[in-house]
């Protein structure tokens, strides 16, 4: 694929604002190595190796010293000279060499633009493009993980494999119509119908891994439920390792949902503290129990609990009829009385059954939702799912017109081009200049 160079040169500041050891300044363009060098003495011979190089301004005076890398296009990560300047941390220096190199000809650059111009220059496709922000986003071992797999290319391959599905069931049908009297003979509808039924059902398959992305990307929710002062946010505090909650003996001191992510395994969880569920004439009270209820009716896994067996017993058969998610019983003063096996028992005070709890969370979650192969590809936005799922019912239409005969197989091939198309949006292999804005403007700054 041939480069496609911008016609100005950015820079950016590419690390986190503030007090810290270095800062890194990135540039990249065409005029990249020609605005460095006007600040740079001891230019580095060898790319791709870092150089202590004396940074300057205009008027000659010593900015920093700090080390160069340069990375000549089109072996960069945006397919252009690039070059990477790591000075000393803090504000006042790296700003220095940042508007040293803007006052020189680059542009600051726009959140995202670095990665957009890989994109562009075919450094990576649009999946891997999300991964890239969805590392940086990362609030669980799992999220991690998968954006790993979508970044080397594992998802991009499987699309492409699909489409090329597609686009052979577009060439049987091609052939059909251009060369009807060759001695192979026409190509039956069975042989299209099977290979349309092989990719209907491949297009399936990935698109049941979209829940399992969703629950990675925004965690499994997890609601810690129960009457007031039976012990629930000292749970929560406790299944956290610190305090998040405001745990007093006054009943109804949550009035408000609290959140927060906890990895439970090959799960990420989102934990939520609600307030607890009675009858009151408490107006503030009454409109936390109503938020508490929302979260029963959206959760995957509820602790019902109690500071007894009875009463946490009770509480599962309470929370059972607002919600249809898994429940377990939890009796949260262990230290206290003895529970049952069939009852989770924790306590808070000494942190035994914690981590037995979190076990029967996750085989909870993996009960209903599957076992998490993070090393597979899966969908993982809702951008990604709505592109296979438009291929999936064009091939459909495709289907039926064809078991209906309603409409000339060549006709019926339209939807097959719908579907072909549908699934390079997913890779951004046609042009989505719109999809590219939306995206990037997500991004930090500098990447």
């Amino acid at each position: 694929m041939s480069t496609i160079l911008g016609d100005d040169t950015i820079t950016a500041i590419a690390t986190v604002e503030g007090r810290g050891a270095i800062a890194v300044i990135r540039i990249s363009g065409p005029s990249a190595f020609a605005i460095v060098k006007r600040h740079v003495r001891q230019w580095p011979v060898t790319e791709r190796h870092a150089t202590l190089c004396t940074i300057r301004d205009h008027a000659g005076d010593v900015l920093d010293e700090a080390l160069v890398t340069t990375f000549a296009g089109p072996a960069s990560f945006t397919g252009e000279d690039v070059v990477e300047i790591a000075t000393h941390g803090g504000t006042i220096v790296p700003t220095l060499v940042l508007a040293a190199l803007i006052s020189s000809g680059a542009r600051l650059a726009e959140p995202g633009e670095f990665t957009r111009r890989a994109v562009l220059n075919g450094k990576y496709d649009l999946v891997q493009a999300e991964a890239i922000g969805d590392l940086i986003d990362s609030k669980s071992r799992a999220m991690q993980r998968v954006a790993v797999t979508q970044l080397d290319g594992g998802l991009s391959r499987r699309i492409n494999k699909l489409r090329e599905e597609v686009i052979n069931l577009e060439v049987l049908i091609a052939y059909d119509i251009d060369f009807p009297e060759e001695d192979d003979g026409p190509v039956s509808r069975e042989r299209v119908g099977a290979a349309t039924a092989a990719a209907v059902q491949s297009l399936t398959s990935l698109l049941e891994t979209a829940p399992a992305g969703e629950l990675v990307r925004e965690g499994a929710l997890v609601v810690v439920a129960g009457a007031p002062n039976v012990g629930k946010s000292s749970l929560f505090n406790a299944m956290l390792g610190r305090s998040r909650a405001i745990v007093t003996e006054i009943p109804g001191t949550t009035r408000d949902a609290i959140e927060a992510v906890l990895e439970a395994g090959s799960w990420p969880i989102r934990l939520v503290d609600t307030a607890g569920l009675r009858d009151t004439s408490d107006v503030v009270e009454q409109m936390g129990i109503e938020v508490a209820t929302q979260y029963l009716g959206s959760a995957d896994v509820i602790l019902a609990c109690g500071d007894t067996v009875q009463a946490a017993a009770e509480t599962a058969v309470i929370v059972s009829t607002m919600s249809g998610a898994a429940v377990i019983p939890v009796q949260t003063k262990a230290d206290l009385t003895e529970a049952p096996s069939s009852v989770s028992a924790v306590s808070a005070v000494t942190g035994e059954g914690i981590r037995e709890l979190l076990v029967s969370i996750e085989a909870a979650i993996s009960s209903r939702h599957g076992e998490l192969t993070t090393d597979s590809p899966i969908l993982f936005r809702e951008r990604q799912r709505y592109c296979v799922e438009l291929a999936r019912d064009e091939l459909l239409a495709f289907q039926a017109a064809l078991a209906s005969e309603s409409l000339p197989v060549s006709v019926a091939a339209v939807h097959l081009r719908s579907a072909v198309d549908a699934l390079a949006d997913v890779t951004g292999t046609i042009d989505v200049e719109h999809v590219l804005d939306r995206l990037f403007r997500t991004f930090c700054v500098g990447k």
